[in-house]
């Protein structure tokens, strides 16, 4: 056993050392950046951002409604004078552009944006920084190579006079993903000026500048003395930016002026017993002590932060897409720049962890407020310091060399498996709690297999007679992601019945026999191919699977679970968007259409094996399945394309949908209450308002029996809405039970012959 010890410690110290040295070359630090973060940002998911932190989002949708061209320097600037004037009249506490104002405009304009920038007092304008390449020279005027310099390009010096500040936001155009930004950047002047994000929370953090300056009194008493004790004084003598640099200086020459600053913080509640106060000046210090790269710490996809469309910010208080009012801007920090939903539109996006499978990237306003924020909740992303992380490699290299050794390879493969997700688990939470960033590339995907290899080798030529069992092992569990799957999955191989609560939704398309018929059988696959992308997105996107397709059928479920226990709003929007998406599909296929019925019920759901001998599929069944099925049929006999039970509909609110009768459906014993869904109530038409509420009026009458006034509202119904098939179907109904009655009793039910 020592023996096999140390030959596990020597193998683990060795793969430790090879580790951490790879991890500090630039591929090494290129591929945690990139893949380490990637996976990081995965597990962790998205998280909520302060709430203090606001963008405005110039994009095509307000372009439209403004009636204006569909590019930002094309927005007349009395516009954003207006912009100005209603978020500081709201209370704005810093107002941030990430646009470029180098070149003027028409005067009037100009004067008004100026005026509006000097009456809130705290705009901070973005400026251009332009690479200029110089060419160097010898003495005696040979060439000795090139250096870039970087200038500054600020706003029109009316612009510039007229904001609090005026400053560089720079980030990388270029197919690498964005992980960082700068808080000062280097440029041609002596001292690089503070980025725009500092400069914003600099703006922000104002009113904690007295205590900030008690600080410093107490720990750098002669550098305090130097510094005006008001900020009101400081803007009036230096500026905002002119503050940053003088107390940047301070940190530059002081190394642990952070940590001293901290500390005094720390001991000294009577600076201000205010825990949010205390927040911002333990974010200042951060933010001054720490390096000029931070590392952005994201949280989310496009439109996470809360944006409201540019045309919204303008009205009074109108709601916008991050939930936030366009009058909820009161003490928060508002980006004002380029914002698109949608990749075709995008004129400002960066690749990042969070580039969507659509090619929406994080516009550069986003990433703004983005770092904006890191500095007000102390948050970016922070590496481990270097002793930390050469230590932490080698003694992981050490753990996993040990074990590997000590163990059988039936042991020690799993072993090493579940201990790397525990680091992984580890790593992910303190990414998700304090911003640590632990690297997880070349501890688990380089080392763990690695050493686990080095091990097979070494004992595949001490006992031969193991070889093919090593050869299995490796075969089994390499590489890395192929042993992770086994380890998380191995029990999931066999599955168990399950009751579950859920929505069903059946789909079948119309005229699939007809066209099958008239098209070459490959054809025919291209093109239903192309039916179910539409027909599946819409599921997908809306938090449902597709559990089996037969034909040209479809059936897809949502199940209830803790993060989503009521999943029947999410199910009724894929039923609406599927029947659009169809509409899109005749257009973009010469008019070839596949006209889809839609029926979804609610309840509990058998999900089980079904099958025998060599063949098992895990699908839903039981009396839910059937009956969504069966009311996806009745669309044929009411000309309906979705139609859903009171089960789904109770629940699923926000919608538009009309009462279309209980019906005993062909094979059941029980009636089912079917209603139409028409549309989401914010998008239905008055129109559809009207037909839905007459044709209701006609289902009371009709189940009171008052045939001959039921006829007269289901005709009114048709005046409205020509060719309703629902209102066509109880015409019927009414002239037949006017011969011949339902008799009494009749509580309404209809009884369906055919399916």
């Amino acid at each position: 056993m020592l023996s096999r010890i140390v030959k596990g410690a020597v193998l683990g110290v060795g793969a430790g050392i090879v580790g951490s040295i790879a991890s500090l070359t630039p591929f090494g630090l290129n591929l945690e950046e990139n893949l380490g973060l990637e996976i990081l940002f995965s597990l962790r998911g998205q998280r909520t951002p302060p709430p203090e932190v606001v963008v405005i989002g110039i994009d095509k949708e307000s372009s439209d409604r403004l009636d204006l061209p569909n590019a930002e320097k094309k927005l007349p600037r009395s516009l954003h004078a207006d912009l100005t004037e209603k978020l500081s009249r709201r209370g704005a506490a810093v107002i941030a552009f990430d646009l470029f104002f180098e070149d003027s405009g028409e005067h009037d304009q100009d004067l008004a944006f100026a005026a509006a920038m000097r009456n809130a007092g705290n705009v901070v304008l973005c400026e251009r920084l332009q690479c200029e390449r110089i060419s160097l020279t010898d003495r005696s005027g040979a060439s000795g190579g090139e250096i870039e310099i970087l200038r500054r390009i600020p706003p029109i010096s009316l612009f510039e006079g007229a904001a609090a500040a005026s400053t560089p936001y720079p980030l990388p155009k270029v197919l690498a993903k964005v992980v960082s930004d700068w808080t000062f950047r280097a440029t041609a002047e002596n001292f690089p000026p503070p980025t725009l994000p500092v400069v914003a929370f600099q703006m922000y953090a104002l009113p904690a500048y007295a205590d900030f300056h008690l600080l410093l009194e107490e720990v750098f008493p002669a550098d305090a003395n130097r510094l005006p004790r008001s900020a009101e004084e400081f803007l009036r003598s230096r500026g905002i930016k002119g503050m940053i640099l003088e107390v940047r200086e301070i940190f530059e020459k002081d190394p642990s002026a952070e940590k001293r600053l901290l500390a005094a913080l720390d001991g000294s509640p009577s600076i201000t017993a205010d825990p949010e106060r205390r927040r911002i000046l333990r974010s200042l210090i951060r933010m001054y002590g720490g390096g000029i790269r931070k590392f952005l710490n994201f949280y989310g996809p496009p439109r996470t932060i809360p944006t409201i469309p540019y045309y919204l910010a303008l009205q009074p208080a109108e709601r916008g897409e991050g939930t936030v009012s366009a009058a909820d801007v009161a003490g928060k920090a508002v980006f004002v720049g380029s914002s698109e939903s949608r990749q075709l539109a995008q004129k400002d996006g960066f690749h990042t962890v969070y580039t969507q499978e659509n090619g929406v990237d994080l516009s550069g306003v986003e990433i703004e407020a983005t770092s904006f924020a890191n500095l007000l909740e102390d948050m970016p992303l922070r590496p481990l310091p270097l002793g930390v992380h050469v230590s932490g490699i080698l003694l992981w290299g050490l753990a996993v060399g040990v074990l590997s050794f000590v163990f059988r390879p039936a042991v020690s493969f799993p072993a090493v498996a579940a201990l790397s997700a525990l680091y992984l688990g580890a790593a992910v939470h303190r990414f998700t709690v304090a911003a640590a960033w632990y690297p997880v590339v070349f501890p688990l995907l380089f080392q763990g297999p690695l050493v686990l290899l080095g091990s097979v080798a070494w004992n595949y030529v001490e006992l031969n007679r193991e070889r093919r069992n090593f050869r299995r092992a490796l075969a089994d569990y390499l590489p890395a992601g192929v042993v992770d799957d086994l380890a998380q999955n191995i029990e999931g191989l066999k599955v168990r019945d399950q009751m579950v609560n859920g929505i069903c939704l059946a789909t079948d398309a119309e005229r699939y026999t007809a066209l099958a018929e008239s098209m070459e059988p490959k054809d025919l696959v291209k093109l239903m191919n192309r039916y179910y992308e539409a027909v599946f997105d819409p599921v997908r996107r809306h938090g449902g699977m597709v559990s089996n397709v037969v034909g040209d059928s479809m059936l897809a479920l949502w199940l209830s679970t803790r993060e989503n226990p009521a999943p029947l709003r999410d199910a009724c929007w894929a039923a609406i968007e599927i029947s659009n998406a169809m509409r899109e599909f005749r257009g973009a296929h010469d008019g070839i259409a596949l006209p889809t019925r839609i029926g979804l019920h609610a309840g509990e759901i058998l999900l089980g094996n079904i099958g025998a001998a060599q063949h098992f599929e895990y699908r839903p069944v039981g009396d839910i399945v059937n009956t969504a099925t069966r009311i996806e049929g009745l669309n044929k006999h009411l000309r309906t394309r979705i139609l859903v039970s009171r089960e789904v509909i109770s629940m699923a609110g926000t919608f538009l949908a009309r009462d279309v009768g209980r019906y005993l459906l062909v094979g059941k014993s029980r009636p089912v209450h079917v209603f139409e869904l028409v549309n989401p109530l914010v998008e239905a038409t008055p129109r559809e308002k009207e037909y839905c509420a007459s044709f209701t009026e006609g289902m009371e009458l009709f189940r009171r029996q008052a045939w001959e006034k039921a006829t007269e509202k289901f005709e009114e119904t048709l005046g409205i809405r020509e060719g309703d098939g629902p209102s066509l179907f109880y015409l019927r109904l009414c002239a037949r039970y006017a011969q011949v009655p339902p008799g009494e009793g009749w509580d309404g039910v209809v009884q369906m012959e055919k399916k």
